[in-house]
């Protein structure tokens, strides 16, 4: 299957940057589905599903600002939701469709119930991976242990090592699959060595805006499209009070929990990509 790469000017508040993205399927299918990682993450990471997707699909996997080949950003408090929103928006435009599905992963389903929640939304049907209406502070003080640290590996076996350590909680994963986080989540820089794919600066606004336990319930309430939410049966960041909580407010929404898996299911095995293809295609 050919995947394509492209990219866009994104308009932020402190100028224009460019936008990544890798494209799957044919390029005049007018049924569109966008997926979007999570913080740290990009949008390779979707590379397995957009595969089983893209006989269906013209399949868009982004990179954010500031992470894979994205334009980092001039100014660190410019790495917040609605920067990011204002990009999709124009991303959304340049693909000249007038509906979209939308996958979002952590932070890329929060901006999918930031556009989906809006009067004239062109969100279709929003799958939400391992995120809802409430993050609770432990997960966000874990999340924040991490991000913006900006360690240096002298190769990249080392680099997949610290991925499988860090990231852990994505369950048991291949060796083919690290191997692909590895590969897509690093860059390697003068000298040879090997660092992260993200600008470490992405940590700045989440640390400062993020300290606290978050309610989403007022997105999640706005949201008036099919939903389908799938959690990581381990997860600190989708609790599963939470997840009770989703489908008593929106009972026509599904669920599909994967046990053994924290946050977040990567959606790169059949039995975590099936559910999802089956959903969308109904």
């Amino acid at each position: 299957m050919t995947m394509r790469e492209k990219s866009y000017q994104g308009l932020g508040p402190h100028g224009f940057h460019r936008i990544a993205y890798v494209e799957w399927g044919d390029p005049g299918n007018d049924r569109v589905v966008i997926c979007v990682h999570g913080l740290t993450r990009r949008g390779r990471d979707f590379d397995f599903l957009a595969r089983a997707l893209a006989d269906h699909y013209r399949v868009i996997c982004v990179d954010l600002p500031g992470r894979g080949n994205s334009q980092w950003l001039a100014v660190a408090d410019d790495y917040q939701p609605t920067t990011y929103i204002q990009d999709m928006a124009a991303l959304i435009a340049r693909l000249d469709v007038e509906r979209v599905d939308w996958i979002g992963t952590s932070l890329g389903g929060l901006m999918g119930m930031m556009l989906a929640g809006q009067p004239g939304s062109p969100i279709g049907k929003l799958v939400l991976v391992d995120i809802g209406g409430y993050i609770g502070t432990p997960a966000l003080e874990r999340i924040a242990g991490f991000v913006g640290q900006d360690p240096e590996f002298a190769t990249l076996d080392e680099l997949e090592a610290y991925f499988r350590d860090v990231n852990a909680p994505y369950g048991p994963l291949t060796d083919e699959q690290w191997a692909h986080i590895a590969r897509f989540g690093s860059r390697q820089i003068e000298g040879g060595t090997w660092k992260l794919h993200f600008d470490p600066k992405i940590a700045e606004p989440f640390k400062d805006g993020f300290s606290e336990a978050v309610d989403l319930w007022p997105l999640w309430d706005l949201v008036p499209c099919p939903v389908l939410v799938l959690r990581g049966g381990d997860s600190d960041v989708l609790l599963r009070e939470t997840a009770g909580e989703m489908l008593a407010r929106k009972p026509s929404a599904k669920m599909v929990e994967f046990p053994g898996i924290g946050h977040a299911p990567m959606l790169m095995d059949e039995s975590q990509i099936a559910p999802v293809r089956q959903w969308l295609l109904d």
